[in-house]
């Protein structure tokens, strides 16, 4: 009698692929904790309203001749109080029940934003004038904001879309440069200012 033949085993089922997961070292991640790291030395409100205006101001990237226009705008005028604010100091008048009073220095001494002409204020305000130490805090705070900018996806797309691969790489290594760099130098060179918009900066009594 012929031997009939063994019906055929079915095929396990294949496994499915294995996702790659993207850890703490992808590329794209280092960039945003480099560039979060540097939010961090510059003034609050300022990194909150560049954040807010770029991604409406710019097309989410996708810019045309006016959202370059418009971003190029927030670029600069976010610069413009970065370097402001390093100029920026308050304190707390014990004789006013402890009101708190925001100013900019000058070559004279504080000037005060908030302090009407009836206020008479019981502190030496020359003690506040600018000093060398401010252009030196000033310019670092240009320079770390501007390579946050530069770090932002957003800008990368509207302006530097086309610069190729070696811009990507130095685009993703920049800003940890620069965190390391800015925050070794205010560590070493401290401000004594309690400006406006640092999260940090707690007002003298």
């Amino acid at each position: 009698m012929a031997e009939l033949p063994s019906p055929e085993q079915p095929c396990p089922p294949s496994s499915p692929p294995a996702m790659v997961k993207r850890g703490s070292n992808h590329p794209v991640h280092q960039t945003l904790a480099s560039a979060a790291n540097l939010a961090n030395l510059l003034p609050t409100g300022t990194v909150l309203a560049f954040q807010t205006l770029t991604p409406t101001f710019s097309n989410n990237g996708s810019c045309q001749l006016s959202n370059k226009f418009l971003t190029a705008s927030v670029i600069i005028f976010c610069a413009l109080l970065c370097f402001l604010s390093s100029f920026t100091d308050s304190f707390k008048d014990n004789d006013t029940d402890g009101k708190l009073y925001y100013g900019i220095a000058t070559f004279k001494g504080l000037y005060i934003f908030n302090c009407s002409k009836l206020e008479n204020i019981n502190r030496d305000l020359e003690k506040y004038k600018i000093k060398f130490l401010d252009f030196v805090h000033a310019f670092m705070s240009l320079f770390v904001f501007l390579i946050f900018a530069l770090s932002n996806t957003h800008v990368e797309s509207c302006f530097l879309s086309g610069v190729g691969i070696n811009y990507s790489e130095l685009a993703m290594n920049l800003p940890l440069g620069a965190g390391i760099l800015s925050s070794f130098f205010f560590t070493i060179f401290p401000t004594a200012r309690r400006g406006i918009g640092y999260t940090d900066m707690v007002p003298r009594a």
